[in-house]
């Protein structure tokens, strides 16, 4: 049996096929850009047709090579808290939102939940712009025409592919309306965002798969009869692909963005151990959580001074950082696209300190990429609390991968914690095939986890 894995991200939209073994068939592998549309005011949105569009451009490609053979099952790994308002005929009333768009404000007079703490408790989540709570109230007022109903930009481009399409519970968590343990929307985080049960997506039952179209089903003739699971956060599935799977072990998962998570098997029904006021929990399914900390800035930044500095390229570049001590480089606030929650900063907020006229380009990139570093020590003292216990880092995705110096460069701020690099390059489809078996207890041997100094830079098949 083959898997179709799809991860449908911030920048971009992939399809890879992996074998029985949760391996990348070699040449598999379909991507395409997506264009995400930012700004200084706090924009950070999408186009819901064009991002299927660039799904159904992967899948064609797929197909046309014949890679689609003997696949039986879609896994999927995707973006959490995007949301887009749907008209009455099911289309999108506006762009989407993403997880890096700020702009949402709480409703002025609104006084929030009534006990703040409790509703952190239940939903894992807080009254903040990144979540339905807020978002839906402000789309309502920023969107022409009357909204029918919400769903995140998975379940819309599923909507279009799929006979149905519920939203999986690890989806739903990620838009702080769920109640985490019984598995239903919660009436208070509804209520604050001013929807009723009609409005959200019907929530997928334990051991859901869905089918294609028949359009589809003719168009991809050999994903006719396979089943596609249901959709798993991108930061859950890296979690999974990064053999971070119980307690002993986080995750410091660097793409576009960032993130310090820990996954933990809580069944749903089951009591949830109490939350530090400053971590979010999700569901991974519903038989796991994740408990961590997300940030704006990543690789993002990384791309930011390889665009606008005038720094050296490939190998020279590493060179020029190897120079610098790992805890070297100009002070940074990383800010630029504002604080994930519980923070309150906004996009534009970055600065850069320090500076003289012999300051270099490469040191400026330093600063960034140390503050991205930084920022995780904190949140991991917090997890760590959970389990009363230290644990050992896994440093993983596309960034990590990039640099020799990053990954040393986290290994010093996170001390005297273990810290070693997971060198699987495809940790999120990975993750989403894992849960999507039923195999989780397999993801630390698939993980190729190694030394932070190691010089390798994988690359996907």
């Amino acid at each position: 049996m083959n898997i179709l894995a799809l991860d449908l991200g911030t920048s971009s939209v992939r399809g890879l096929v992996l074998d029985d073994d949760i391996q990348p068939l070699p040449g598999a592998l379909a991507r395409r850009r997506v264009e995400l549309t930012v700004a200084d005011d706090g924009t950070g949105t999408l186009d819901a047709s064009r991002y299927l569009a660039c799904l159904v451009e992967c899948l064609d490609e797929l197909s046309q090579a014949g890679w689609l053979r003997e696949v039986e099952l879609v896994a999927i790994s995707a973006q959490w808290h995007s949301v887009v308002p749907l008209g009455g005929d099911g289309q999108p009333l506006g762009p989407v939102l993403t997880w890096l768009d700020t702009r949402a404000e709480l409703p002025p007079g609104q006084p929030g939940p009534t006990d703040p703490d409790a509703f952190h408790q239940r939903t894992g989540t807080w009254w903040h712009r990144c979540y339905w709570s807020a978002r839906l109230p402000w789309l309502r007022a920023h969107t022409g025409g009357a909204v029918a109903r919400f769903t995140g930009l998975v379940e819309y481009v599923l909507e279009q592919l799929l006979t149905a399409a519920p939203m999986s519970m690890s989806q739903a968590s990620g838009t702080g309306l769920l109640d985490l343990c019984t598995l239903d929307w919660d009436a208070e985080a509804c209520a604050l965002a001013g929807v009723g049960g009609g409005e959200l997506p019907e929530l997928a039952p334990p051991g859901w798969h869905g089918r294609l179209r028949a359009e589809y089903a003719r168009r991809w003739p050999a994903l006719a009869d396979a089943r596609w699971s249901t959709p798993i956060g991108d930061g859950a599935a890296s979690n999974v692909g990064s053999g971070c799977v119980d307690q002993t072990r986080a995750a410091v998962t660097v793409g576009t963005s960032s993130a310090v998570r820990l996954l933990q098997r809580m069944p749903a029904g089951a009591p949830l151990p109490p939350l530090p006021q400053r971590l979010w929990r999700y569901r991974v399914d519903h038989e796991h959580v994740v408990t961590g900390a997300a940030y704006s800035s990543g690789g993002n930044l990384y791309a930011w001074a390889e665009r606008e500095l005038r720094l050296p390229t490939g190998a020279a570049l590493e060179a020029a950082l190897r120079r610098l001590p790992p805890d070297g480089g100009r002070p940074a606030n990383i800010g630029f696209g504002g604080d994930r929650p519980p923070g309150n900063q906004r996009a534009g907020s970055g600065e850069l300190r320090g500076l003289g006229f012999g300051t270099t380009a490469v040191e400026l990139l330093a600063g960034l990429m140390r503050g991205v570093c930084d920022q995780v020590v904190d949140d991991l003292t917090a997890l760590e609390s959970t389990v009363g216990a230290p644990v050992e880092v896994v440093l993983g995705g596309g960034a990590m991968a990039a640099s020799t110096w990053w990954r040393q460069a986290f290994a010093v701020a996170l001390a005297p914690r273990r810290v070693r690099f997971g060198r699987h390059p495809e940790i999120g489809a990975t993750g989403a095939a894992l849960v999507a078996c039923g195999r989780i207890a397999d993801a630390v041997a698939l993980a190729d986890i190694g030394q932070t100094d190691d010089q390798s830079s994988p690359t996907t098949t």
